[in-house]
């Protein structure tokens, strides 16, 4: 069976950087399940999968505009220390879910100097080309609840309606 639309798709990958540093793997790991056509993998990757079948192997570049975006400068800010309230220490790589006009926003701590704090809102992967090595494990058809639902269902998962 080919990858299309409302197909559920299981594969192992190994995600590297230019400098071909691993970013993440499923190595050791089960493979990584989705919805095709669901956007709930990086468009990029899920482009490249289209039509492709169980058992076969691939290596998929995806530039930063397919993958988690180029890095946006207004997500890097400046806050004071005093935000952090309850947090006795904050350093460099902490993350912290902050509350903006938009809604909840994930960021990092990339500087703390004295009482200001640099915190990111862009995804850690954001502006960085990305290379994946992917196996196929496994292409099925969804069913009528996965497709309707946007996503795959676990073993013994509970149906939320």
């Amino acid at each position: 069976m080919q990858i299309a639309q409302n197909s559920v798709v299981s594969f192992h990958y190994t995600l590297t950087n230019n400098e071909g540093e691993v970013l993440d793997s499923s190595e050791g790991r089960e493979p990584l399940t989705y919805l095709h056509g669901a956007g709930n993998i990086i468009p990029g990757l899920e482009k490249e999968l289209e039509g492709r079948q169980s058992g076969e192997s691939l290596k998929v570049t995806v530039e930063p505009a397919e993958g988690y975006g180029e890095t946006q400068p207004g997500l890097m800010q400046e806050v004071p220390r005093d935000a952090f309230q309850g947090v006795d220490e904050i350093q460099p790589g902490m993350q912290f879910q902050a509350q903006t006009q938009g809604g909840p926003l994930m960021v990092t701590v990339t500087k703390v100097e004295g009482d200001t704090v640099t915190v990111d809102g862009n995804h850690p992967l954001a502006g960085q080309t990305l290379n994946f090595d992917v196996e196929i494990a496994e292409v099925r058809e969804a069913s009528e609840e996965e497709a309707e639902h946007g996503h795959v269902h676990g073993e013994g998962e509970q149906e939320q309606h």
